[in-house]
C-alpha cells in the first residue's frame, strides 16, 4: 500500500500564491514514482493539473503552464505544487497521485479556494 498526504492549500487572493506539499510513505520507491497534482471543482470532472515522472519533463494543463511548478524532493519522499498568479478559476480540491506498477494511489485532497 501506498500513502499520500496533502497539504499546504488554503484561502488566497486572486494573484497569490501557495504551495502543496504531498508526502508519500508505504510501498513506493519513489524515486521511480510517476507523481502528479489533479484538481476537481465543483460539478466537475477531476483533471490533471501537472505531472513529474523520473527521466522527463514536466507536463502541465494549459490551464496552469506557467503558473504552476511542480516539483519533487526524492529524498523526503515529497512533490511539490508552487502555485503563483491564482485565478478563482483555480478554485477545486487538489489531490496528490502516484503511479506505481501500474496501479494508481490518491491522497485525501487539500482544498483551495481563491477568491477574486
Amino acid at each position: 500500500q501506498v500513502q499520500l498526504v496533502e497539504s499546504g492549500g488554503g484561502l488566497v487572493q486572486a494573484g497569490g500564491s501557495l504551495r502543496l506539499s504531498c508526502v508519500a510513505s508505504g510501498r513506493i520507491f519513489f524515486r521511480n514514482a510517476a507523481m502528479g497534482w489533479y484538481r476537481q471543482a465543483p460539478g466537475k470532472q477531476r483533471e490533471l493539473v501537472a505531472s513529474l515522472t523520473f527521466g522527463r519533463s514536466a507536463n502541465y494543463a494549459d490551464s496552469v503552464r506557467g503558473r504552476f511548478t511542480i516539483s519533487r524532493d526524492n529524498t523526503q519522499n515529497t512533490v511539490y505544487l508552487q502555485m503563483k498568479s491564482l485565478k478563482p478559476e483555480d478554485t477545486a480540491v487538489y489531490y496528490c497521485n502516484a503511479e506505481v506498477l501500474g496501479s494508481d494511489y490518491w491522497g485525501q485532497g487539500t482544498q483551495v479556494t481563491v477568491s477574486s
